[in-house]
């Protein structure tokens, strides 16, 4: 192992580089760690179970972008508790038994973990059964997802709990059979200020997209908030396949504009609400505009499933095209109100 000190800090404190080969070299990096610092790791496989906790401003990425190390079996593949300014970096982890890739705020739910990146990540075959996730973060904020692959997992391909003012960009989330795939990225736990764009889905789940879901009330972030999620923003997607292309659940305004969704199993949407405590209000206010719904009226059950204690009323429909392609005259979708500048049955 190589260890170049670097300026970031003046005196024995300095930031080092730690350039590692082996497992026993990250291992020895790992527990030498101070602020600042950087690993870069050359290809190979490594095992799992990697666990930092208050490093702040700490990047851990591949030594050589196209040969990512691959960190693999375990129960978790890598854990960050309270790690502000961290960025993981072209790294490849498969085969955990609980999350891939954990990261939080330790417990302290006032305090969020900040300015967090995630880029060129890939995870797969997590689970493969219950409720373990790819990639799991609580209590973050202005955290960045960016050009990363999920495929197979057994809970959430992203579960955000309680984060805020962050984006997920440029991903790949594709389901595999054998796995349960409960939701791909979900927003819940006081999750707000979300947006998820430009992202590819392939069967991927019951529930490719979940605004909002059911949380414990002791794992709100921050605590005693009355919103599992709110202003969540989807847009510019690609969504094929899977149950539905997204779950509204409990959430208190969303945004799903400009994207594209292809043959979705039951439903186009579902409209539910899962966590009645008091104070809770239902789902509602979601507008659907500007998109593009292609699916088979011989696959479909109906077009919204919609759940008790919910406010469909509030939701808002324009100008998306709709096209059964298996009846392209009956096209046109039973929403739970009258949608403003729609296209029926056109190609």
């Amino acid at each position: 192992m190589r260890i170049l000190l670097g300026l970031l800090f003046a005196g024995p404190l300095a930031a080092a580089t730690h350039e590692v080969d082996t497992a026993a070299e990250l291992t020895a990096a790992l527990r030498s760690l101070k602020a600042g610092d950087v690993v870069k790791i050359a290809p190979g496989e490594y095992p799992a179970g990697h666990a930092v906790t208050g490093i702040a401003n700490l990047t851990i990425e591949a030594s050589d972008p196209a040969k990512p190390p691959h960190f693999k079996g375990g129960k978790e593949a890598w854990h960050f508790s309270r790690c502000p300014g961290l960025i993981l970096r072209n790294l490849k982890v498969s085969g955990q038994s609980a999350n891939g890739i954990n990261l939080d705020d330790g417990g302290e739910r006032e305090q969020p973990v900040v300015k967090v990146l995630l880029e060129g990540i890939e995870v797969s075959d997590i689970g493969p059964n219950g409720n373990f996730d790819a990639i799991k973060c609580s209590g973050l904020e202005d955290l960045t997802i960016r050009n990363c692959t999920i495929s197979g997992w057994g809970g959430q391909a992203v579960d955000f709990v309680g984060c805020r003012k962050s984006l997920i960009t440029g991903c790949v989330f594709t389901g595999k059979p054998g796995f349960s795939q409960h939701t791909g990225p979900q927003f819940k736990g006081g999750s707000e200020d979300i947006v998820i764009e430009k992202c590819r889905f392939k069967d991927a789940g019951q529930r490719p997209i979940q605004a909002g879901g059911s949380t414990g009330m002791d794992y709100f972030r921050p605590p005693g908030a009355k919103y599992e999620a709110r202003r969540i923003t989807i847009r510019e997607n690609t969504i094929e396949g899977g149950m539905c292309a997204t779950a509204f659940t409990g959430v208190d305004g969303a945004e799903f504009a400009g994207n594209t969704v292809k043959g979705p199993d039951k439903w186009i949407f579902r409209i539910l609400q899962e966590t009645k405590a008091e104070g809770f209000p239902p789902c509602r206010n979601v507008v659907v505009s500007n998109n593009s719904f292609l699916f088979q009226r011989a696959k479909l059950r109906e077009e919204i499933n919609i759940g008790p204690d919910t406010a469909p009323e509030t939701f808002r429909f324009e100008n998306n095209r709709w096209l059964a392609e298996d009846k392209p005259e009956a096209s046109m979708p039973k929403l739970p109100v009258a949608e403003k500048g729609g296209t029926y049955g056109k190609p």
